[in-house]
């Protein structure tokens, strides 16, 4: 059987047997080992005062996005988990599927999850009830070209350092807003018929091809030799434009209502991360600068600022490139915040944000972790004044990862002075959270962390950790897997409306709320 058969005959086994994917969740299993169930006490709710302003073109705030709104705070509104005698119930993502990790959670305006689950195939969208994980639709998505090259060169890497595609947004109307890997910008809505089945429908597809390179691999083109440069993200401006970045540096905008799509492209950079928006503009990080972009009167993407930062001398392990690792995160109306790629320890930097701002941009850089352990490729948590962040040095992935001893772990705070001369650390806890977006939750007070404890056996127990956001102690940790299956794998934590926490693990996802609730 030559490559091109076995490649279509892998993939189409995949699919079929994916195909017919239960409605009740299939329980992820794990290794069996005897860790600690729970460790701490519940916590009792101190709410902290948010102000994220909403946006016009995306859901409501803390539920649209995987950074949970248009400023990638992090920050969500309502409550998550106190610890009291805390429920879980878990789903295999893909049934039948290599993979199966939910890696983006959204929620409707009835509290339904959209959720991007991703296999060794490619992604789906599925529709998802809230706490029973039963699944309600799916929309098939484009097989992404790294897949095939993880096949051809066996080698799951090229998939993991893969961010194309996992940035989409839910607008104002709950229709999904995405990048598919056939260079396409979807908007796909999902309905309930008469009968009570729901299901997804493709509203609207612009074709970027004509601005993106797609010399691919495919299961027709396995041995491409041209530019393959698929789209990273999208997110809509606070005019309706929706803006688009790729891996190798180009970005645009997209007029929904006439189809325009106006580009421009950076001089030898790459962009690997997502983006935040603001009513003052769209804020972008390549590997070499922090950028402010605004749309000029024909729509058309301009750099206001630009800022390098100093990305070191070579890509650490735990990242994906020579560059910071962190979307862009806005604070205020004032800042945004990004990481460098420092040598010995990488750098929390803020900057002023106003276009007009007089004076030296930067606000402050501030050392994290430890010299030789101090990575960093999630976004940090950022509100009022105040910015947590983790440690990710030494993980690579659920796939490759061996070495535990050396995922040195650690979450600071730092906060930034009232009177801008600069930022201070507030508190430094030795937490080890190698790979989750974390979330805070804005009415209790408490920021949520994925952690692992490494048992006797050398098994690997992971944790749903709660820390106080004040003084940065351990409130408590829930019990919610052993082994690879519940590797965290890079994928977010997410909050829901009902205080439901939902995390993203190698195999699908897992969902915890205290009982009674």
């Amino acid at each position: 059987m030559n490559l091109y058969r076995a490649l279509l005959v892998f993939a189409t086994a995949v699919l079929i047997v994916a195909c017919g994917e239960p409605l009740e969740p299939k329980p992820i299993v794990g290794e069996s080992a005897s860790a600690p169930a729970f460790i701490g006490a519940p916590a009792s709710p101190q709410p902290i005062d948010v102000a994220i302003p909403p946006h016009p073109f995306m859901a409501q705030q803390g539920l649209n996005a995987m950074h949970a709104d248009g400023y990638s705070s992090d920050v969500h509104p309502g409550g998550g988990p106190l610890g009291n005698n805390v429920q879980m119930r878990s789903r295999v993502g893909i049934t039948g599927a290599p993979g199966g990790q939910c890696a983006t959670l959204t929620f409707d305006a009835q509290h339904r999850l959209v959720a991007l689950c991703a296999a060794m195939t490619g992604f789906r969208l599925h529709l998802i009830e809230p706490r029973s994980l039963r699944l309600l639709a799916e929309y098939k998505l484009p097989i992404r070209p790294s897949t095939y090259d993880a096949l051809i060169h066996r080698d799951k890497s090229y998939i993991m350092e893969d961010s194309s595609s996992a940035y989409f947004y839910l607008d104002d109307k709950d229709r999904v807003v995405m990048a598919a890997s056939d260079q396409t910008i979807r908007r796909i809505s999902h309905q309930q018929d008469s009968s009570g089945n729901w299901s997804f429908a493709l509203q609207d597809s612009w074709d970027l091809s004509s601005y993106v390179p797609h010399d691919c691999t495919t299961p027709i083109n396995w041995n491409p030799d041209g530019e393959c440069d698929p789209i990273t993200a999208v997110m809509p401006d606070h005019a309706g434009l929706i803006w688009w970045v790729t891996r190798r540096g180009r970005l645009g905008t997209l007029n929904p209502e006439t189809g325009q799509v106006l580009a421009t492209q950076l001089d030898k950079e790459e962009i690997q991360n997502g983006f935040s928006v603001a009513q003052d503009g769209v804020y972008i990080v390549s590997d070499h600068a922090m950028y402010r972009f605004y749309a000029d009167q024909s729509g058309a993407p301009k750099s206001g600022w630009r800022e390098a930062y100093d990305r070191g001398t070579s890509r650490k392990v735990g990242t994906i490139n020579q560059g910071s690792g962190t979307t862009p995160t806005l604070i205020g109306e004032n800042y945004v915040t990004v990481t460098d790629n420092a040598d010995g320890r990488i750098n929390l930097v803020v900057y002023h944000r106003q276009q007009d701002h007089q004076g030296p941009r930067q606000v402050c850089a501030v050392p994290l972790f430890e010299s030789g352990h101090s990575v960093t490729d999630n976004s940090m948590v950022a509100f009022n004044r105040s910015i947590l962040i983790e440690n990710n040095a030494g993980y690579t992935s659920a796939y490759q990862q061996e070495d535990w001893e050396h995922t040195a772990g650690g979450i600071m705070r730092i906060d930034i002075r009232e009177d801008d001369s600069g930022c201070d650390v507030v508190w430094h806890s030795p937490e080890a959270s190698p790979s989750v977006v974390p979330k805070f939750s804005a009415g209790n007070g408490l920021a949520y962390f994925y952690t692992f404890e490494k048992q006797a056996d050398g098994q690997v127990a992971w944790y749903f950790t709660a820390l106080d956001y004040a003084t940065g102690a351990t409130q408590f940790k829930v019990l919610t897997g052993i082994g690879r299956a519940f590797d965290n794998n890079w994928a977010p934590l997410t909050l829901g409306p009902d205080g439901t926490a939902y995390v993203g693990t190698a195999k699908g996802l897992v969902a915890l709320w205290d009982e009674g609730t």
